[in-house]
């Protein structure tokens, strides 16, 4: 899902800026030089002391490479602490409840955390290696199947947005986010009714039918759906960064929210993939 760290900044969240613009944004006045009645502010325009400060040449701004190397490394933590899952399934719940913590601190902290990004990367490692473990055990095949089909959306995805075929707007980021409202109050319904044995379905209300097809295959259709928008929405963050030279820092942040997409993703064609092959 698109990381409203990258969002809230406002070097990431629209079109390019302009030179006085981003020095707006970032440049943190010299409050120990100014005089109080003579000079401006150090709020003015609501830009503080405590603001980062402006890029230079010499500093190191966010760039398509340093992002990439900063996802990598945290999908190689992922597939690392997932073998860890893969072997011990039963930590995969304490796992799941942990990174969704660790996920929601991360998503709303006005500043990239390192630690609690790379704290992420291992929880959720940990659930994908236990349900993939799980999975695997009862459909053999199936977790290669869903890897396969998670970067096949993710390389058709980022070659139409290479492309200019497809971007994001207002319009559609609104019927995003109302989807994606509907489709946590569903999931969390549904969590809660197998939790509490109200409905004992292996899939919950997934596993109902609407003329002959399981529910599970209509939700999951509509949240890979809304995961391939929310790439969009994540490779336009990205070159919204790269492009205006946001500090090197905010690659942290992007390389997190390409992560929390693409997990969402692949557990929900794991889901469809299990929900088709039920029957065997």
């Amino acid at each position: 899902m698109s990381n409203p760290a990258l969002g809230n900044n406002p070097a990431l969240n629209g079109k390019t800026l302009t030179a006085e613009e981003l020095r707006r944004i970032y440049e943190q006045p010299a409050a120990q030089t100014q005089r109080p009645g003579v000079d401006a502010p150090a709020t003015e325009a609501g830009f503080g002391a405590e603001q980062p400060p402006v890029i230079t040449p010499s500093d190191r701004p966010m760039t398509y490479e340093n992002t990439i190397s900063k996802t990598v490394m945290l999908f190689l933590i992922v597939l690392a602490t997932g073998a860890v899952g893969w072997f011990m399934p039963a930590l995969a719940l304490p796992a799941a409840i942990v990174g969704l913590v660790l996920g929601l601190v991360n998503s709303f902290k006005k500043e990239p955390s390192v630690p609690l990004i790379v704290l992420y990367a291992v929880a959720q490692g940990i659930f994908l290696g236990g349900i993939s473990g799980v999975f695997e055990a009862r459909w053999s095949g199936i977790v290669a199947q869903a890897v396969i089909g998670t970067l096949a959306v993710f390389a058709v995805t980022l070659l139409l947005f290479r492309s200019g075929k497809v971007r994001t707007s207002p319009r559609m980021t609104k019927m995003f986010l109302i989807a994606m409202v509907g489709y946590a109050v569903f999931s969390l319904t549904n969590f809660v009714l197998m939790l509490t044995g109200v409905n004992q379905d292996p899939w919950g209300m997934r596993g109902a039918t609407i003329f002959g097809i399981p529910l599970g295959l209509l939700i999951g259709a509509l949240a890979v759906l809304l995961a391939a928008y929310s790439l969009v929405m994540d490779f336009e963050l990205v070159k919204n960064g790269v492009e205006n030279r946001v500090p090197e820092k905010w690659a942290w942040s992007a390389a997190f929210g390409l992560m929390v997409t693409l997990i969402w993703l692949y557990v929900e064609i794991l889901r469809i993939l299990a929900i088709l092959r039920g029957s065997d």
